[in-house]
């Protein structure tokens, strides 16, 4: 079929205003296809993370405000056989509900933060962080949105931080969080939340059982001054994330109506190609081409034009992603939209596909056409 690239190349060109507005339309439905697909595979990361972590949360309580544990309870569950660390959390967000711009601060004490996290940092220094009450370590999604560099001033609510460092994390969703000290956000003007926190995140030896830790570990304070209810940090951000996890689940069928949408694009275009044609395809016939060389001529059109659009629109959601540090998050609990080698793949295979199912019938008319009727058109 190579032979014949310049033909199909020039039929194309030949309806050049009809090719782009149909390239054009393809590449719009495999956008918001790979954004949807984007935020399907930041829920699937953020849910799939490492059982052996767990998160203690005031029983009975959602948004982060609202839940209020006693600090020193880490020096009782760290006492506890498969424990191998506790580590308190005082947590500040802008916005308990459902945001695409969630800032999430995390008051860690300072010496912690590596420990518990695998950060890379890009910009600033560690010793800077630690050493400064009002420092925060900002995550790159947040300093892209809001134009943060090192030295900056930053400030939601009441909680004003200067950037010591600015860093990455293959958990991209971490990305959205500023980290700061403890004390200094307990201390914050408004809060006066001294000698409490939000959370104790827990990390387990290998060999403890998440499930019996987390029910241990309410036992123990099931009488006690708070109550608390602990669960793997995957469920609990599943937990944290309910609602919008309904809305991403039907967010897929906005995904497949796009594919439909082109698929039927494509194939109406097709077959205003092949009615265009019909005299030279009967030509071709009469010339000896026979009806499955018109078929795939015809077939190969329609696949050029879906993956143009495949390209182009997959192509174009990869840079935003990349660019722009979106995301989605409710409670603390953030969804990164970021690009894959995955994703990228899935919006090129998936238009190889349509550009085939839309071709189909149009070539099988093509190829099927009554020769003498064809050279009969005006």
């Amino acid at each position: 079929m190579f032979k014949f690239a310049p033909y199909v190349l020039k039929t194309l060109w030949r309806h050049r205003g009809r090719t782009m507005l149909t390239v054009s339309g393809s590449a719009v439905a495999l956008f918001v296809f790979c954004f949807v697909g984007s935020v399907q595979e930041g829920l699937d990361r953020l849910t799939s993370q490492n059982d052996s972590t767990l998160i203690v949360f005031q029983a009975n309580k959602f948004c982060p405000a609202t839940s209020h544990l006693p600090q020193d309870y880490d020096q009782i569950i760290e006492k506890m056989p498969g424990v191998r660390a506790v580590v308190p959390i005082q947590v500040f967000t802008n916005n308990c509900r459902a945001s695409l711009d969630v800032v999430v601060f995390y008051g860690v004490p300072p010496g912690n933060v590596q420990k518990i996290r695998d950060f890379e940092l890009l910009e600033g220094s560690w010793d800077e962080f630690e050493s400064n009450q009002d420092a925060g370590i900002v995550g790159e999604a947040v300093a892209r949105r809001r134009h943060l560099k090192v030295g900056s001033k930053f400030s939601v609510g009441e909680v004003k931080v200067t950037v010591a460092g600015i860093f990455n994390s293959d958990n991209q969703s971490e990305e959205d969080y500023v980290y700061t000290h403890l004390d200094f956000l307990q201390r914050t003007p408004g809060m006066n939340l001294v000698g409490t926190v939000t959370q104790h995140e827990v990390l387990l030896e290998d060999s403890a059982d998440p499930v019996a830790m987390a029910g241990l570990i309410d036992d123990e304070f099931r009488a006690g001054p708070v109550e608390t209810d602990t669960r793997t940090k995957g469920v609990f951000q599943a937990s944290s994330l309910a609602d919008l996890v309904e809305l991403i689940e039907l967010s897929h069928y906005l995904g497949y109506a796009c594919v439909g949408l082109m698929t039927m694009l494509i194939s109406t275009t097709t077959f205003m190609a092949v009615q265009d044609r019909i005299k030279e395809h009967s030509v071709l016939q009469t010339l000896g081409f026979s009806g499955s060389i018109v078929f795939a001529l015809v077939l190969t059109e329609s696949v050029l034009i879906s993956v143009g659009g495949g390209v182009v629109g997959t192509g174009t959601a990869m840079l935003t992603l990349a660019g722009s540090g979106l995301s989605v998050g409710a409670e603390a609990v953030t969804i990164a939209f970021s690009p894959s080698v995955g994703l990228a793949m899935t919006g090129l295979a998936g238009s190889l596909a349509v550009g085939f199912a839309a071709g189909v019938l149009p070539a099988l008319a093509a190829s099927r056409a009554d020769i003498v009727t064809g050279l009969r058109q005006a």
